[in-house]
């Protein structure tokens, strides 16, 4: 697949992947079903799920460390500033020191271009918040966030997976 592809994908995947309501206990489910694929696959991650006025859910597992607790807060204050996943801005601002363009005046410090951030969407409402992904490569951060609403919102994950990226 070609980045256009991908691209049009995730925007599949934002739009499919949306709630009719999302509480704490939906949080805390999905927040659940992340960490404990995290420690049966070994994974050095911290997961994070929050609305825009708090935090929900967050986990660190063995291996990761205060730099992903920062990189996931970067990614998802992109999610609340972009109302789109993160790995999609990678995408199309294809910039390769994960700095957004002068112009649009987000410092480093606050934002970044990685993988691993996606939005909670309400059906109707649209973006209220984000689940952020750190510690693994930026497409496998984005992957292991849709299989979990994948499997949250009982949509068969190969029908929105990316493939697997050629190397």
């Amino acid at each position: 697949m070609s980045v256009a592809d991908d691209i049009a994908r995730i925007a599949e995947q934002e739009k499919r992947l949306a709630f009719s309501a999302f509480d704490e206990a939906t949080a805390f489910s999905i927040g659940s079903a992340l960490r404990e694929r995290g420690l049966a696959e070994n994974l050095p991650i911290v997961i994070q799920v929050s609305v825009w006025d708090r935090l929900l859910f967050y986990a660190a597992l063995p291996g990761s460390s205060n730099s992903n607790f920062d990189w996931v807060r970067r990614k998802v204050n992109v999610v609340k500033m972009f109302q789109k996943s993160t790995y999609r801005m990678v995408l199309e601002q294809d910039s390769p020191d994960r700095a957004f363009k002068t112009g649009h005046g987000l410092p480093v410090s606050d934002y970044v271009l990685a993988g691993g951030g996606f939005p909670i969407m309400i059906n109707g409402v649209g973006a209220v918040g984000a689940f952020g992904v750190s510690g693994l490569p930026e497409r496998e951060d984005h992957g292991i966030i849709v299989d979990a609403l994948c499997d949250h919102l009982r949509i068969k994950r190969k029908a929105l997976a990316l493939p697997a990226k050629a190397e």
